[in-house]
C-alpha cells in the first residue's frame, strides 16, 4: 500500500509558515490572536534542554516548561532512547485483559520515594488524577463532601473545576459538582469548622499553590493532616506541579513532614512527551474501591497503562535521580531567590519573592510616589494585573525569557524552569529581570507606551 509521506520533521518544515492560519481556521483563533498582540507568535522551531529557539534561530531561557512538563529539558536524550526502545519492541501494548510489566516497574519505584502509601493508579493527566482522587475519596468514605482552598486550581474537567477557585474557569461551566466547597487557605479554623461535620471525605490542597505560588505557613498542612486524621477526612495533596523535584524536594510536602493519605503526580512524570499521571495512595483506600473481582474495572482509564507512558515516567524517575536534579533544583532556586531578592528595596513596585525550589512567584503592587501612581491606576483600571504584562512581554522580546503572569488578575510572575538551568541562566535571569523592572519605574518610557497599548486592547475587548 502506498502512503504519502510521513516524516514528521518533513511535515512541519513544509507546513510551519502556516502554523497560526490553521490554528485560526481548525482551532483556537483567540488564543492566536493573544500571541500576536503581545508579540510571542516567533514560531519556535527547537527545544533543547532549558532553550527554545525560534524561527530566526534565536536562543530563548524557558521559564514557563510547558507548565512543568518539561522539568528535565525538553527532548532528553535518555528519555527520547527509552520511547524509541518501545517504538522498536514488539511489546502488547494495552491487551487489557492482561496487566503491564513497565506499569508495574514504574509503580515500584514512584512507591519507592513516597515509602508510607501502597498502591497506584495510572492516569493521562493531572485532572484525570483529581477525578480518580474525588472518587476513590467518596467511595472509601461513604462521604459527599471535598474541601478546597480559595485560590486553588486542580483541573479544568468537571470535578477538577468544582475544586478551582478562579472564577474566571468557572464562569459559564455553572452547576457543578456538588458537595464540593472552598475554605481560606492557611486557615485551619476554617478547615476543622467544615471536617467537624464529619461528612467531608477528602481535603485537596496544593502545597503551594500554582496560581500565585501561594505559599502555607509552617503550621498549615501539618495542622490539615492532624484535624483530618481526627475527622476521618482523606489528605490529598495535589503534587501535579509541585512534585517530582520542583521544590527542591521529591514532594512538596516533605518541607513540612507530611505524608497525606494520597499524592497526585503529572506534568514532569512525563518527561514532556508522553501525557501520564498517577494517584499514589494507601492500600485502605485503594482496597475499598477495588474490593471484589466484579469491581476489578470499576474504575479506569483505556490509555492509562500505555507502554509509551510508563517508560517515559520510568526513564524521568533515572535522570532525575542520575543527574541529582532534585538536588540542583534546591540550589540553584535559592540562588536565584536570593538574587531577585536583592532587587526588592531598590524598586518600590516589587513586592516579594517568594518560592521554593524552582517555583518562583515575583510579585507586583502599587506604588508610593505620585508620579507611578497615576500611571498603575491606569493599567488596573483597565484590567487587573496588567501590569505584570509591562515586565513579561519586555523579557520576552528583548531579553528571550519566556515567562508567564501567576494567574488570571495576578500581580504575581511565576518563574517555573526546567530543573536543568544552570548558574548562568540564573544570572541571566537576575539581570534581565533587574532591567525589565528599573524600566517600568521610568514614566514616561518605553514600557509605558506598551502599556498604553494593552489598555487601548483591553478597553477594546471590553467595548
Amino acid at each position: 500500500m502506498q502512503y504519502p509521506n510521513l516524516d514528521a520533521s518533513e511535515i512541519f518544515a513544509n507546513r510551519e509558515g502556516q502554523r497560526s492560519a490553521m490554528h485560526s481556521r481548525y482551532l483556537n483563533e483567540q488564543l492566536v490572536k493573544v500571541l500576536k498582540t503581545i508579540g510571542y507568535d516567533v514560531g519556535f522551531q527547537r527545544g533543547e534542554g532549558q532553550y527554545l529557539f525560534d524561527r530566526e534561530g534565536a536562543r530563548y531561557l524557558d521559564l514557563l516548561s510547558g507548565f512543568g512538563v518539561f522539568a528535565i529539558g525538553r527532548n532528553h536524550p535518555v528519555l527520547r532512547q527509552t520511547l524509541k526502545s518501545v517504538l522498536d519492541s514488539d511489546f502488547p501494548n494495552l491487551v487489557q485483559l492482561d496487566v503491564s510489566t513497565l506499569a508495574g516497574v514504574l509503580a515500584e519505584r514512584l512507591l519507592e520515594h513516597v515509602p508510607y502509601l501502597d498502591k497506584v493508579f495510572f492516569a493521562n493527566s493531572g485532572a484525570e488524577c483529581v477525578e480518580a482522587a474525588i472518587k476513590f475519596a467518596r467511595g472509601a468514605t461513604g462521604r459527599p463532601g471535598i474541601i478546597h482552598c480559595e485560590h486553588s486550581f486542580h483541573g479544568l474537567t468537571y470535578g477538577g473545576l468544582s475544586l478551582t477557585g478562579d472564577p474566571n474557569f468557572r464562569t459559564g461551566f455553572e452547576p457543578l459538582l456538588p458537595g464540593c466547597s472552598a475554605i481560606p487557605f492557611n486557615d485551619l479554623e476554617a478547615l476543622e469548622k467544615a471536617l467537624s461535620t464529619r461528612k467531608i471525605a477528602a481535603f485537596i490542597v496544593e502545597p503551594i499553590q500554582g496560581k500565585g505560588v501561594n505559599m502555607p505557613s509552617d503550621e498549615f498542612l501539618p495542622g490539615a493532616a492532624a484535624l483530618c486524621k481526627r475527622y476521618g477526612t482523606l489528605f490529598v495533596a495535589d503534587e501535579i506541579q509541585t512534585g517530582l523535584g520542583r521544590t527542591g524536594r521529591f514532594l512538596a510536602v516533605e518541607h513540612w513532614n507530611v505524608e497525606p493519605d494520597m499524592v497526585l503526580l503529572s506534568k514532569a512524570l512525563s518527561g514532556g512527551h508522553v501525557p501520564v499521571g498517577a494517584v499514589l495512595t494507601r492500600k485502605s483506600i485503594f482496597e475499598k474501591i477495588f474490593n471484589r473481582m466484579d469491581r476489578a474495572v470499576v474504575h479506569g482509564s483505556t490509555f492509562g497503562k500505555n507502554d509509551l507512558a510508563m517508560a517515559a515516567g520510568i526513564a524521568t524517575l533515572e535522570v532525575l535521580k542520575a543527574e541529582k536534579l532534585v538536588e540542583a533544583a534546591a540550589k540553584r532556586g535559592a540562588e536565584l531567590r536570593l538574587a531577585l531578592n536583592s532587587l526588592v528595596p531598590g524598586y518600590e513596585m516589587l513586592k516579594e519573592v517568594r518560592g521554593k525550589g524552582l517555583m518562583i512567584g515575583v510579585e507586583f503592587g502599587p506604588p508610593q510616589s505620585l508620579r507611578l501612581k497615576a500611571s498603575w491606576a491606569m493599567l488596573e483600571t483597565a484590567n487587573k494585573g496588567l501590569f505584570c504584562q509591562l515586565i513579561t512581554v519586555p523579557l520576552f522580546k528583548d531579553h528571550k525569557i519566556l515567562t508567564q503572569v501567576a494567574g488570571h488578575a495576578s500581580h504575581t510572575v511565576k518563574l517555573l524552569p526546567p530543573l536543568t538551568i544552570t548558574e548562568d541562566d540564573c544570572k541571566w535571569i537576575a539581570s534581565s529581570f533587574d532591567q525589565v523592572i528599573a524600566d517600568s519605574h521610568k514614566v514616561p518610557g518605553a514600557i509605558w507606551s506598551l502599556g498604553k497599548t494593552l489598555v487601548d486592547n483591553a478597553v477594546r475587548k471590553s467595548a
